[in-house]
C-alpha cells in the first residue's frame, strides 16, 4: 500500500470514528430518545418564544418586551458558558460520575461528528426549559418574566442552531469562520478554553479565549 493510500485509509477512519453514533443506553427506547434531528428544536421552541412574546405584549408595550428580550437573551449566553464549563465538563474519573458526563458531552467529544447527537434532545431541553422558565418567571414575576423568557429561548435555539451548523457546515463568512474555528479548537486542541459556542465573547471576559494561553 502507498503512502497516499496509508494516508486516505487513515483519513477515512478518523473520519468514521468522528461520525459514528454509537449506544448509549441499553434500552432501544432510550437511545433513540438521544439522538434528535436538527429541525425538532425549531419546531418545539418556536411556538413557545412567540407565546410567550405575545403573553408578554398583553402586557408590556413593543419597546420593553424588546428590551427584556434583549436581557433574556445575555442571561442565555451567560447561561450557555457556564453551563458548558461547569457542567459539561465536570469529569469525574470513574463510576456514575464518570458515566454520567459521558452522556451528557462526553459522547459529543469522542464523536463531535454525529449528525443525530449535535442539538439537545427533547427529552432534556423540553424538562429543563420548564424548569428554567418556572425559574425566570418566580424571579422576574408575570409582568416582566414571559418577555425575558422570550429572549432566554431565542438565545437557546440560535445556540443549538449554530452547533449544529458549526460542525456540520463550512461557514464562509468571517463571522462564521471565526466560531468554527474556535469551537474546532476546544475540540482538537484544547478543551479547557472555548466554552462560548455562540457567545465566545465570555471567554474574553472570563480567561479562557485563545488569545489567552493559545496552543499551536
Amino acid at each position: 500500500m502507498s503512502w497516499a493510500e496509508e494516508m486516505s485509509e487513515h483519513s477515512q477512519t478518523r473520519g468514521d470514528v468522528l461520525r459514528a453514533s454509537p449506544p448509549m443506553f441499553e434500552s432501544r427506547l432510550l437511545d433513540a430518545l438521544s439522538r434528535v434531528h436538527p429541525i425538532v428544536p425549531v419546531i418545539i421552541f418556536t411556538p413557545a418564544i412567540v407565546a410567550l412574546a405575545a403573553w408578554a405584549l398583553s402586557k408590556q408595550s413593543v419597546a420593553v418586551l424588546v428590551g427584556l428580550a434583549a436581557g433574556g437573551y445575555a442571561l442565555w449566553t451567560l447561561f450557555e458558558y457556564w453551563l458548558h464549563r461547569l457542567v459539561f465538563h465536570f469529569e469525574p474519573e470513574r463510576g456514575l460520575g464518570a458515566r454520567l458526563h459521558w452522556i451528557i458531552h462526553g459522547v459529543h467529544h469522542d464523536h463531535p461528528n454525529d449528525p443525530l447527537r449535535l442539538v439537545m434532545p427533547p427529552a432534556v431541553s423540553v424538562p429543563l426549559g420548564a424548569l428554567l422558565f418556572a425559574l425566570l418567571y418566580a424571579t422576574f414575576g408575570s409582568s416582566y418574566g414571559p418577555g425575558v423568557g422570550a429572549g432566554f429561548f431565542t438565545g437557546y435555539l440560535a445556540y443549538d442552531m449554530t452547533h449544529y451548523y458549526l460542525h456540520h457546515f463550512r461557514p464562509r463568512g468571517r463571522m462564521g469562520r471565526v466560531l468554527r474555528e474556535r469551537h474546532m479548537r476546544h475540540h482538537f486542541q484544547d478543551e479547557t478554553r472555548g466554552f462560548g459556542i455562540s457567545a465566545p465573547y465570555w471567554d474574553e471576559v472570563f480567561g479562557t479565549s485563545w488569545r489567552r494561553g493559545q496552543r499551536n
